[in-house]
């Protein structure tokens, strides 16, 4: 018991260092720059103009081949790590103002930030070492492999599912204003208040209509066979392309993930760490 309060207050004192959150929220900062290129990513394939692997690792790729861009990478890769820790902490040990169901959701949800910040921290690291395929292409072959197993199609489409579930998510945790419980609204002025929830909104809703579109397509290459669709959000935005009013429509999700960037630089400066 003694060894299991010693490991708890340990990981509190960690869990409050200053440098912690400050390399949070500098992770905050990278994120925000690597939505702010996949929203450029976005608009140039809704304008039909060529673009790099439309998602957040095309991204990381764009952002390296800039002045600095290795340096920027490798610092998007700490910020990214930092956040994944502290999230990692906030799901061990945090929320401890919830009580009861609302603290085990947060809890689960901060599990899961903790898997999504790591994923691009190690793809930013790849991304420096010149060592990252495009990650269309693993997604659509993991697909293959797995269709390729008994059973396999019956995963794919309840990963699909799960993807597609994740969009719905996201775009309900937008639409209700969720996102502002984990805001210090009371350091914001009325104004940056405002500010911040319109784009909150906007951003979590254009990632959630993208990754609900992915996984309706990753459904649709399991019923089908066919793995060429299982492509991730680069497969979900060239798809929005092709629909009708599909430039339209896909030049509202990237202005959208443009706002989830610049609510990202928000959360640098008010997000509760």
């Amino acid at each position: 018991m003694s060894l299991s309060l010693d490991a708890h207050a340990g990981a509190s004192r960690m869990a409050r260092s200053r440098p912690l959150e400050l390399l949070a929220r500098g992770g905050f900062v990278g994120y925000g720059i690597v939505h702010l290129l996949f929203a450029w990513l976005a608009l140039q394939i809704a304008f039909g103009t060529p673009a790099g692997e439309g998602d957040q690792s095309g991204a990381l790729k764009l952002l390296a081949q800039q002045p600095l861009g290795r340096f920027l990478v490798v610092a998007v890769a700490v910020g990214l790590a930092a956040m994944a820790l502290w999230q990692a902490f906030e799901a061990a040990i945090g929320h401890r103002a919830d009580r009861g169901a609302e603290r085990v959701f947060e809890r689960v949800a901060s599990a899961g930030r903790t898997a999504v910040y790591l994923y691009f921290a190690w793809t930013a690291y790849q991304v420096h070492r010149h060592a990252a395929a495009s990650s269309a292409d693993k997604q659509q072959a993991l697909s293959e492999r797995l269709m390729g197993s008994a059973g396999g199609r019956w995963l794919v489409a309840l990963l699909g599912l799960a993807l597609a579930g994740l969009g719905v998510g996201l775009v309900v945790y937008g639409v209700i204003k969720r996102f502002e419980k984990h805001l210090e609204t009371g350091r914001m002025s009325a104004g940056t208040r405002r500010l911040a929830r319109r784009l909150g909104v906007a951003g979590y809703a254009a990632k959630g209509v993208a990754y609900g579109v992915a996984g309706a397509l990753v459904i649709g290459a399991a019923v089908t066979y066919d793995p060429d669709k299982a492509r991730g959000l680069d497969a979900a935005l060239r798809a929005l392309r092709e629909q009708p009013y599909g430039a339209s429509l896909l030049t509202l999700v990237a202005l959208g993930i443009g706002a989830f960037a610049a609510f990202c630089l928000v959360q640098a400066k008010y997000r509760q760490v």
